[in-house]
Order: structure tokens, then C-alpha cells, then sequence
């Protein structure tokens, strides 16, 4: 329907109504504007919305809508003109300060600038300029490819996931932590965004330590505040470390302080650091194509097969020969006790000769083939060259160790993994400048494949041309000098320089970034503790960022080793790579309409590959820190998920919930759960005042303590209405509801079903709750208050009536009464029972609800009794013996008591009681009944008032059902003999009672109070302290002519009860013996 529309003209206004046709209206729109003419064009037209002028077609649309709905123009403008911040690439000071350059937009970049150059320079870093060499020296050419390859391999499987991921749409701040938040759900997204951001914040350690590294050994050695000189073995470690501690807090410390000053400065800094990266590599493939030709003056002088420190010695020899004869050498005083031929030396340095071997022989000298395997050691173990013969004892202790190369670490294939794979990161540089990318759909997976295939055949061939002869890390073979520098073409020095200020301009770029990665998380407000750190300077500098960020990266500087953080920050990036692979997968795989990358070139196998890749490298680096990294990813994710913000991003999460959801509902649909598997699945119905709130919360208290947590629930009420009008107090009650169950603790799903009476509302709750196979069994209604007041009458009616239909459902019913003194959650019980009285089969329920009750706190410490009762023909004895052992099978521990019922004389008292009841009855029927109804109801008094005798029950009524007999009333078996129909009084009888009670109409409604007056004073008698009472419900009548009564009769059998909770079974068993 179409709302009121105006048309203006010169000199009239046409009002159209929400009535009418689409056509008519326009016609009359058109003839008023355009009196003359018998046709119009829509073009012409001008519709006034208050001070909105529209013209076209599109007066036809009402206001309201024209508000919610934007035109399609300004849609398309809104997303052409569509721009975003970028991550920490921009300073946005200068924007902040003048009101100009905020106009101007920011130059966009390609994909050069924007994403090939920058992962370039984070991929290539601290570990290829000082761990290469090491690497191939220690696990072989062989060794070191496999290495490379699966590290390439696996980033570059990623960075095609990531393209797909990065072209489905806008990636804004935050980049690779968007992509899977956005992708995965808050869950998944916050908790591999923290390790993202752990991972960075640990490669800025790293790279400091690296920093610090190349400064101390390789350019100002002297500048070390605990000396190296004449210390060996633990010590000199140790002092090392220290030096690394040092350093590395004073470096840290300033390059904070840049970051805070201001990003613009580590921004005009990053072309410098590039530029530094570029002429490193370019420079050692220019010294590789050299040495293929002019083989380097680079010797190494070994000691038997020990490779000895080039250190305070000039000559690689004992003796050499001078104009007066032969003298010794200064590596001869180091291993002697004088510089004469008949010192004393050590064993080993007499027994074997000195050898001088080139360090970079060339590829054509055949070392690759020799070194094609690897060779590991354990640490403090001297580093020799296989081929080479030696005269030692195996007995003898290894004596100057510092004149002796030594491994500072023990190496394994694993370990190398897991210091080398850092090296192959830093593909995520592309997608977080997504921002200030021309096109980043186009620039992202093409520069980060490119910069991923540069990077890789760089690495590749690195075992290939680096010196696998040396095996040492901090060139103490060499002089001193930075191995990978010795290739280097013109000067080592363009390597030593180079890696120092990439390794700078690295870890500027890690403090910039990681404190945006967590200020992106925290402003999303998944992880309520980081919400501080969303916060920052006024241009948006995350101050309190970069704080935690500079503590973290403290404690990987406070390691001060390399090779120790190197696997840390392995797994954070490890983790992160697999959940991008895991996230295009999945969002392949469930094929979503929104999954619509550019990027063609993908496939979930590859996905799945990479993730597989992932999660082998993790354990292949070190499988503690991968169970580490796993178990912080794992308490973030619950964390998130139990007390974060609630987030609806259309990530693949849901998806995946719901294509699993939909398959479980189809499994469902198979047939009914078996016996074993049956629990409560509730229907709640609940009552709402005039402002949709919940009037009695202490049923969703009851629920909880049902349910804890298990099956389903769903929450109904109705209103009376119709939906158009009531739909805005449907939606506030659905508030109400969800906010009652989150304070209540109860887990399931609300509905609000609008009517044109409550009658109905409720009917079609019980109805069409549900889905497919995931069906609620049993409904929780509260007993009906104020019932007996005339003004109420239809709440009681709706009360039989939803009886009726349950039982024609084959529903299980609760009905609690005094709903108001069943305990909250937070109360306790520590003592008291629960009593079950047992009066006829439903299936099991009764045993069934103290069971799950007692799993709830608030029942836990109350004992369960059970009480059944015994006729006059039936043997107590026999009755508690088989009830017990009934009980042991089912696994229930429960006390047991048989009460017999005596017949007795009908009382004064009861026909009291009846005669109230039918009088109460009376003047309820006559306050609501028309005229035609009052006819009906006298004609219906007399025919109840001759009796009539009762047949004998025929075979086919006796033949029922299992559910019938669950069904049956109460009454109908417990008036007397059990196998019987209840005899219809004598005539004789009848005109006594008549004569005595001329207002009781029917002797069987005495029979029936008389029942459950003796029943109530036994129960009262056994269970006055009983914390709770369970006891059956029976059926109401099937005529509808003693429903009145029937609520009398309920009343009287719980009359004096705190609580009791009356059941009714759904017409199958619930509880089993069997396994």
C-alpha cells in the first residue's frame, strides 16, 4: 500500500490516499496538474514530501519510504565517492591543522608503490642477510631448498587466498585482522587478530635484535658495555646477551619515541629503507655473478678439522720460514705455552697440521656436491670440515675452546624452519595500504604475488650461491666480518650498512603498524579488556597502543636471542596464514552470494593445501610453541565468545552454522529421537503486561533449572491485535523476552505471535513453534491466577483449552502453581526433598524432571521421594519391592513409600464443597451466556438430572492406545475400583441427594471431590515440607460442560501446597532401562 502523496500546482493541490490503485493515482496526479491534456509525462511531475521536492515517479512513493530508501543515484554517488582511512601509511597531522589540505584528496597509489615495493621490503630482512649463510652451512643445500620451498610455497598459497578475500569487496583498517573478522566472525577475527598483532609486535624485537647484532659484531664491536675479551663459553654468552638487552631497550626506547612524535617521519623514512633492502640484494647478485668468475681471496684456516677463530693471529701456520730460520707464529703462541719449538702445546694442535681452504671456493669448485647434505651439531660441540683427516683422542676433553669455532646453538631441520620462515613474511603489506591504493582490487593480488615470486627465487636460490662452507653465525671464521657480506660487490660494507637500516627501517615499520592492528581491534569492541587502547591522540595516534606494544616488544628484547624469537613470532604468523587459507575455503565452499572476488585465479583445494602447509609448519618450528600459540588463540576465542560484543558481519561462520544447522534439521526429519536421547525440548509461555514486560520471571528461573543449558527452548507470548497495528509492542516484548532470558541464563529462542485473541495466539505458538525436526515436546505453562474471579472467566478457559489441545498433540504439560515461591537461581537449598506421587504411568516424566532439577544447583542438595499409591486389593509389600527395583534400573536414587487409600464414607464436608463448586459454576455460565445459551443450559441441567444407567465398557472402548491410557483422566481411574467404570447412583440415591442437595446435578462430581479431597490430605500429610511437589494432572473432561469444575477439582488436590508442579505426559516413554 502506497502512502499519502501531494502534488502542488499554481493553483491547486491533489491529496492521494493509501487507497487505490498505483495507475489511478498517477492519472489523477496527472489530470490535476495538467488540466488541459489528456495524457501526461511522468517527467513533468513534482511531488512535494514536507521540504523535499521529488519529481518523476517518484511522488508515487510515500515519504516514510523515500526516507528508509535512498534514491538509486545517491546510492551509486555515495559508493563512487567511497574513500577510507589508511593503516598508519599516512600522517594525518598536517590534515588535522590545515583546513585545505583536508579538502585535497590523498594521492592514491599503484601497484608498484603500493603494494610491490612495500612487501618487498618486509619480506626481505634480518634473517636472509644474517642467518642464510648459517643455514646452508648447517642443513645443506639439500636441506636449505626443502626449507626455502615450503616457506615460499606456503606464502604463496596464502597470498592467493588473500587476493580472493582482499577482491571481494572494500578491505578498510585493519587489513589482514578485517579480512578474517569480516570472513570467520568476531571469534575467529579477534582471536587470530591478536596473535597477528602478537606476531608483529615480536618481529619488531626481532628485527631491533637484529639491528643491534649487526652493530655490536660487525661495525662498532668496541662499543659493547660487557666486554668479549678473554671471556669464553657461558660467559662470553651471557655477556653478549646482556649487551643485546641493553641495546636493544635504548633502540626500542627511541624508536617509540619517533612513533609517538609523529608517523610522518618513519613514512619519509620508508623510501630511504627501501632504497637501503634494493641495493643490499642488488649488491650480492652483483659479488654471485663475480665470483662465478674471480673467485674471492676469502681463507679460512682449520686446525685438523676444527675451523679455528680468525682472531689474534695473522697467519694460517705454526711456523714460517724467515731470513734467519724458522720461527713460530701467533697462532702458534695461542695453542703453546712459549714461543719456542719445544714449548709445550696442546695435544690436538700438536698432533695436527694447519690447513688454509678458501671460504667462497666458487660453484664450479664442486663444494655444492659436498655440502649437499646437512651436518647438525649440539652446542659448544668446534665446527669441522668433513673430508679432511684428524688425529684426536675421543677420550680427550676439548681444551681452548675459544680459539675454536664453536655451535652457539643446537641445530635440528626443525629449528632452522623455524628461524628461517620469518624471512618469507610480510605479504599482509599490500592488503593493509589497501586504503590508499588507486585500485586495491587490481594492485593487491598482483603486486603481492609478484613481490611473493621476486622474493622466493631470490630465497631459492640462496643455498645455491651462499658459502655453505661456513657455518658459523657471526663470522668468527672470517675475521669478524658479516659472512653474506664477503660476496657483496664493490664492498662488504654496502651489505653491513644496508642490513643495518633495513633492519631499522623494519622495525619502525612493525611499531608502527602493530599498535593500528590493535587500535582496529579495539575499536571494533570484540574484546571488551582491549577497549582502552582504542583510544589515542586527537588525530587519532594510538597512544596506549603503542605503549603495550613497546612492553611487548621488550619482553622479546629481554629473550636478546634471535634464534629464540624468530619461532615465536613464527607461530602468531603461522596461525594467522592458516585462518586466511581456512577463510577463502570456506567461503568457497559454501558458495554465498556475496562471495564474488575479481581475482579469478583460486580454488578451495589450494586453500585447504595452504592451511594444511600452515598447520605443518607450526608443529615442524617447535610443537610447544604451536600448542602455546593454539591454547592463547583458544581462550580468546571463548573469551570473545562468552563476554564480547555480539557482531553480525556475514562472515562464513554463520554460513557455515546455518548449511550445518540445515543439514542436522534434514537428519532430524527421520523420525522422533529414540527413548535415550529424549529430553525436555520446552515450549515456555509466558504473559506480558501493558508494557510488553514479562510478568512472571520466575518461570524462566524454572526453565533454567529444567534445561541447564541443554535442548531447545523457545520463549512465546501473544498479544491481542492484529500485526500491522501491534507489530512495533511485538517487537518490544521480543526485547523484553531476549533481556529476561540473558538475566535469567536461559539459552533458546523467543517468539511473539500477534492474534485477534489470545485463544489463538497461544494455539498457534504450540502449533507452528518450531522447525522441521526441532520440535518443542513439552510446554511450560503457568497455572492460571485470580481464576475464580467472574471477570477472568476466559483465562481458565484458555487454560482447559490448551490442555486439550497438548494432550491432542501428544505434548508433555507442566504446569507450575504458585510460580511466585519457586526459588530464583541464586537461592540454595541444603536440605529438603523433592516428592514425586506417582499416580498413574506417563511415560517416565515424573522420574525424569527431579533428575534434571537435581543437575541444577538450586536442587542439587535436595533428596528425591517417591510415593504411589496403593488400592485396597493390591499388595503394598510387593508394590515398594518392584517400585525399587524399577528405580535401581533407571539409575535413580530416590526414596520409596507405598500410601494405601481406604474407602471411606463420603463426608458432609465434600458435598459442601461440591455443592459451592456447581453454584460457582452456575453464575459464571449465567453472567456470560446469551439468551439462545441459557435455553441450551437449562435443557442441559435436566438431561444431567436423570441419570441414566451405565453400560457395560465394550471391547473397542476397552482397546486403547498407550497414549489414550496416558491420556485418561485422573479421575476416571481413581473413583473407586481401577478396572471399573464409576457405577451410576441409584434412583433411589438420586432423589435422596436431590432431595437433600437440590443443587448438586451430577453424583459423580461428589465421587471426584471425594477423591481428591483424601488425596490432598495425604499428600499434604507426607510432603508439608516437601521443597517441591510432582504430581500427575489429569485430563479435563471430554465435554465441555464441567470445565469449571474441572479447575475446582485441581484446586482442591493442591490446596495447602507451596509448590507444586503438576505433570502430564506427551503419550511416549522417556526414560529407559537400556543402555
Amino acid at each position: 500500500m502506497l502512502g499519502s502523496c501531494s502534488f502542488r500546482s499554481s493553483d491547486q493541490q491533489v491529496c492521494l490516499h493509501s487507497t487505490g490503485f498505483l495507475s489511478e493515482r498517477l492519472r489523477g496526479c496527472a489530470s490535476s496538474l495538467q488540466p488541459v491534456r489528456n495524457r501526461f509525462f511522468l517527467s513533468s511531475l513534482m511531488c512535494d514530501h514536507g521540504n523535499t521536492i521529488y519529481s518523476g515517479w517518484l511522488c508515487a512513493f510515500p515519504q516514510e519510504e523515500m526516507d528508509t530508501s535512498p534514491m538509486v543515484s545517491s546510492l551509486l554517488s555515495s559508493l563512487a565517492n567511497y574513500s577510507n582511512l589508511p593503516q598508519g601509511s599516512k600522517e594525518h597531522e598536517e590534515a588535522e591543522n590545515n583546513e585545505e589540505a583536508r579538502k585535497k584528496p590523498a594521492p592514491r597509489m599503484g601497484t608498484l608503490m603500493g603494494v610491490y615495493l612495500p612487501c618487498l621490503q618486509n619480506i626481505f630482512g634480518v634473517i636472509l642477510f644474517l642467518r642464510m649463510t648459517w643455514l646452508v652451512g648447517i642443513g645443506g643445500v639439500l636441506g636449505t631448498f626443502i626449507i626455502v620451498f615450503m616457506c615460499c610455497s606456503t606464502t604463496m598459497l596464502t597470498a592467493i587466498s588473500m587476493s580472493a578475500i582482499a577482491t571481494n569487496g572494500v578491505v578498510p583498517a585493519g587489513g589482514s585482522y578485517y579480512m578474517i573478522s569480516r570472513s570467520l566472525g568476531p571469534e575467529f577475527g579477534g582471536a587470530v587478530g591478536i596473535c597477528f598483532y602478537l606476531g608483529t609486535t615480536f618481529a619488531g624485537a626481532m628485527y631491533i635484535l637484529g639491528c643491534i647484532e649487526i652493530l655490536l659484531i660487525y661495525i662498532a664491536p668496541h662499543a659493547a658495555i660487557f666486554r668479549l675479551e678473554g671471556l669464553e663459553g657461558p660467559e662470553a654468552e651471557a655477556a653478549l646477551l646482556n649487551n643485546m638487552r641493553v641495546y636493544g631497550t635504548c633502540v626500542l626506547t627511541f624508536m617509540a619515541i619517533v612513533v609517538f612524535v609523529g608517523v610522518k617521519y618513519v613514512n619519509k623514512l620508508a623510501l630511504v629503507f627501501l632504497a637501503c633492502v634494493i641495493l643490499s640484494i642488488l649488491a650480492v647478485y652483483a659479488g654471485v655473478i663475480k665470483t662465478a668468475f674471480e673467485p674471492p681471496d676469502f681463507p679460512i684456516c682449520i686446525l685438523g678439522n676444527r675451523t679455528l677463530v680468525w682472531k689474534g693471529f695473522d697467519v694460517c701456520a705454526k711456523m714460517i720460514e724467515q731470513e734467519n730460520g724458522t720461527v713460530t707464529t701467533k697462532l702458534w703462541k695461542l695453542f703453546c705455552d712459549s714461543e719456542f719449538l719445544n714449548a709445550t702445546c696442546d695435544e690436538y694442535f700438536a698432533n695436527n697440521n694447519v690447513s688454509e681452504v678458501q671460504g667462497i671456493p666458487g660453484i664450479t669448485s664442486g663444494i655444492l656436491a659436498e655440502n649437499l647434505f646437512g651436518n647438525y651439531y649440539q652446542k659448544g660441540v668446534a665446527i669441522e670440515k668433513r673430508g679432511i683427516p684428524s688425529v684426536m683422542d675421543p677420550d680427550a676433553p676439548l681444551s681452548s675452546l675459544n680459539r675454536y669455532v664453536l655451535a652457539d646453538i643446537t641445530s635440528y631441520f626443525t629449528l632452522l624452519v623455524g628461524i628461517y620462515f620469518p624471512s618469507v613474511t610480510g605479504i599482509m603489506a599490500g592488503s593493509n595500504r589497501s586504503g590508499d591504493l588507486r585500485d586495491a582490487q587490481k594492485s593487491i593480488p598482483i603486486g603481492t604475488i609478484m613481490a611473493i615470486t621476486t622474493t622466493s627465487l631470490v630465497c631459492i636460490l640462496s643455498p645455491f650461491y651462499a658459502p655453505p662452507l661456513v657455518k658459523v653465525e657471526f663470522g668468527e671464521a672470517v675475521n669478524g666480518n658479516l659472512v653474506i657480506g664477503t660476496l657483496a660487490w664493490p664492498s662488504p660494507w654496502v651489505i653491513v650498512i644496508g642490513s643495518f637500516f633495513s633492519t631499522c627501517g623494519a622495525g619502525l615499520q612493525s611499531l608502527t603498524g602493530a599498535p593500528r592492528l590493535l587500535q582496529a581491534i579495539a575499536r571494533d569492541g570484540i574484546v571488551p579488556f582491549l577497549r582502552v587502547f582504542g583510544h589515542g591522540k586527537a588525530n587519532g595516534e594510538p597512544t596506549w597502543a603503542l605503549l603495550l606494544t613497546a612492553c611487548i616488544c621488550e619482553s622479546g628484547i629481554l629473550i636478546a636471542s634471535l634464534d629464540s624469537v624468530a619461532p615465536i613470532l613464527s607461530m602468531f604468523f603461522l596461525m594467522c596464514y592458516m585462518f586466511v587459507n581456512l577463510a577463502c575455503a570456506v567461503q568457497t565452499l559454501l558458495r554465498t552470494p556475496n562471495w564474488r572476488p575479481r581475482f579469478k585465479f583460486y580454488h578451495w583445494a589450494l586453500s585447504f593445501l595452504g592451511m594444511s602447509l600452515c598447520l605443518s609448519l607450526m608443529f615442524i618450528c617447535s610443537w610447544y610453541y604451536a600448542i602455546v600459540a593454539m591454547v592463547i588463540a583458544s581462550c580468546i576465542y571463548k573469551y570473545i565468545e562468552f563476554r564480547g560484543a555480539e557482531k553480525e558481519w556475514g562472515d562464513g561462520i554463520r554460513g557455515l552454522s546455518l548449511s550445518a544447522a540445515r543439514f542436522a534439521l534434514m537428519r532430524l526429519e527421520e523420525g522422533p529421537p529414540h527413548t535415550k536421547n529424549w529430553r525436555p525440548q520446552l515450549l515456555v509461555l509466558v504473559s506480558v503486561d501493558a508494557e510488553q514486560n514479562v510478568e512472571q520471571p520466575r518461570m524462566l528461573s524454572l526453565t533454567c533449572q529444567l534445561k541447564a543449558g541443554k535442548g531447545l527452548t523457545i520463549v512465546g507470548t501473544a498479544l491481542e491485535g492484529t500485526f500491522l497495528d501491534n507489530h512495533p509492542q511485538a517487537q518490544r516484548a521480543e526485547q523484553s523476552l531476549r533481556k529476561m532470558m540473558e538475566t535469567e541464563k536461559v539459552k533458546g529462542f523467543c517468539q511473539v505471535v500477534i492474534s485477534s485473541n489470545l485463544r489463538d495466539a497461544t494455539s498457534h505458538l504450540i502449533q507452528a513453534g518450531g522447525l522441521g525436526g526441532l520440535q518443542h515436546n513439552t510446554v511450560l505453562v503457568s497455572w492460571p491466577r485470580n481464576w475464580k474471579q467472574a471477570e477472568d472467566h476466559q483465562t481458565w478457559r484458555n487454560f482447559i483449552e490448551l490442555v486439550r489441545e497438548t494432550t491432542a498433540a501428544h505434548l508433555a504439560l507442566l504446569v507450575p502453581k504458585n510460580i511466585t515461591a519457586f526459588p530464583s537461581n541464586g537461592e540454595r537449598f541444603t536440605e529438603g526433598s523433592i516428592d514425586v506421587w506417582w499416580i498413574v504411568h506417563d511415560g517416565g516424566m515424573l522420574m525424569l524432571l527431579p533428575f534434571l532439577l537435581r543437575q541444577h544447583k538450586v536442587w542439587r542438595k535436595c533428596k528425591m521421594r517417591i510415593f504411589t499409591v496403593a488400592q485396597m486389593d493390591d499388595n503394598s509389600i510387593q508394590m515398594k519391592k518392584d517400585l525399587t527395583t524399577f528405580l535401581y534400573h533407571l539409575r535413580i536414587d530416590a526414596e520409596v513409600e507405598v500410601v494405601e487409600m481406604h474407602d471411606s464414607d463420603i463426608s458432609a464436608y465434600t458435598y459442601e464443597k461440591t455443592l459451592v463448586m456447581e453454584q460457582r459454576s452456575q453464575i459464571l455460565k449465567q453472567i456470560n451466556l446469551t439468551k439462545n445459551e441459557r435455553e441450551r443450559e437449562v435443557q442441559l441441567i435436566h438431561e444431567n438430572a436423570t441419570p441414566t444407567p451405565t453400560s457395560p465398557q465394550s471391547p473397542a472402548e476397552s482397546a486403547e492406545t498407550p497414549g489414550d491410557k496416558v491420556h485418561m483422566t485422573w479421575t476416571d481411574k481413581f473413583d473407586g475400583d481401577q478396572a471399573k467404570a464409576p457405577s451410576a447412583p441409584s434412583p433411589e440415591d438420586s432423589a435422596s441427594d436431590l432431595f437433600t442437595f437440590g443443587s448438586i446435578r451430577n453424583q459423580s462430581n461428589v465421587r471426584r471431590m471425594h477423591t481428591a479431597l483424601k488425596l490432598n490430605g495425604v499428600i499434604a500429610k507426607k510432603s508439608q515440607e516437601a521443597k517441591l511437589v510432582l504430581l500427575n494432572m489429569p485430563g479435563p473432561p471430554k465435554n465441555r460442560t464441567g470445565d469449571e469444575n474441572y479447575m475446582e477439582f485441581l484446586e482442591v488436590l493442591t490446596e495447602g501446597l507451596n509448590r507444586v508442579l503438576l505433570v502430564r505426559g506427551g503419550g511416549r516413554e522417556v526414560i529407559t532401562i537400556y543402555s
